[in-house]
């Protein structure tokens, strides 16, 4: 079978389509044959130093993907070969991903894919809407009529969690580069702003008339700590990438930080299919290229300021 490999870490041309050994699912596993595999920023950051993931090359990346399974492992009862199924699997201490025209992975973590989308759409969604569900369902408990300023709406993670908060009756200040902006308006925001041109802290609180409920960091850096002064007291805040700078306004404020690293689950990954199928959530994908251009779309990643998510075809798509 093929595979995208990387026997070195590096820059995206160390990985290299390879012919590698099918895997045969054990106890409790199925094997999928993958058509479409999402790609993600933790994916970039595993090629280029995956030690902190626990992982020794060679690896296969990937972690997100929606396919049909092939064959199922022995105590497998709720799943059978044809089913369509999407699914997020780990990215810690997992050197055999999702680039790969196959994977074996254990039922536990997949779930059937929603009939209404395409592979590709689905294989845009576990880890990108995990961590947007984490984010904003789960940890910040956004509830209706609270003002949140999301930062990296437009992104993979942040065109999902725009849609959630908005579903939950919020009001989100979107935060992106101008050429983004039809989209924030398109997924619901009610104001958009772009960090480049404007005072995003002062133009959020005119717009809200009073200090935000809750601040989404998903671009990292120091944007949450030079955003806290936006925050009311006992507001809410989260990131999900790595924090700089003073944080000290969290004390002064009694504020509630959370740091969200999504993580496997198949009971969520329910939860945002049923949120799919009821169209409260729809995946927005930036660029569908072949398994063979992995390289591609991780320069594609690393560029950053992407408009949702990009997908490797790794399967021609079935006809309904």
């Amino acid at each position: 079978m093929r595979a995208i490999v990387f026997d070195t870490f590096g820059d995206p041309d160390v990985l290299s389509l390879q012919e590698v050994a099918l895997p045969e699912p054990g106890p409790g596993q199925v094997r999928v044959a993958i058509y479409a595999a999402g790609t993600n920023p933790v994916d970039a950051g595993n090629r280029q130093n995956g030690a902190w993931a626990g992982l020794q090359p060679p690896v296969i990346l990937g972690c997100d993907a929606s396919g049909v399974i092939d064959a199922v492992g022995p105590g497998v009862t709720h799943f059978a070969p044809g089913d369509e199924v999407f699914y997020m699997t780990d990215f810690l201490h997992n050197t055999w991903g999702t680039y790969a025209d196959y994977q074996v992975v254990d039922a536990a973590l997949i779930t059937s894919k929603p009939p209404n989308l395409t592979h590709v759409e689905a294989a845009a969604l576990p880890l990108a809407a995990g961590t947007a569900y984490e984010t904003i369902i789960r940890r910040l408990a956004v509830t209706q009529g609270e003002w949140v300023l999301m930062y990296g709406a437009a992104g993979g993670v942040g065109s999902l969690a725009l849609q959630l908060a908005v579903a939950q009756g919020a009001h989100v200040i979107a935060v992106a580069r101008a050429h983004h902006h039809a989209l924030l308006a398109e997924l619901g925001a009610v104001a958009y702003l772009d960090y480049t041109t404007q005072d995003v802290q002062a133009s959020a609180q005119a717009i809200a008339g009073r200090k935000l409920d809750v601040i989404v960091d998903l671009v990292g850096g120091e944007t949450l700590a030079q955003s806290l002064v936006a925050l009311r007291p006992y507001g809410r805040a989260a990131s999900i990438a790595g924090l700089a700078g003073n944080l000290n306004l969290a004390l002064d404020l009694n504020l509630t930080l959370h740091g969200v690293l999504v993580r496997p689950e198949q009971s969520r990954l329910v939860s945002i299919a049923t949120l799919v199928s009821t169209g409260a959530l729809r995946p927005i994908i930036d660029q569908v290229l072949p398994l063979a251009e992995a390289a591609q779309a991780h320069q594609r990643l690393g560029a950053g300021h992407g408009q949702g998510k990009i997908v490797l075809a790794v399967r021609e798509e079935r006809s309904n």
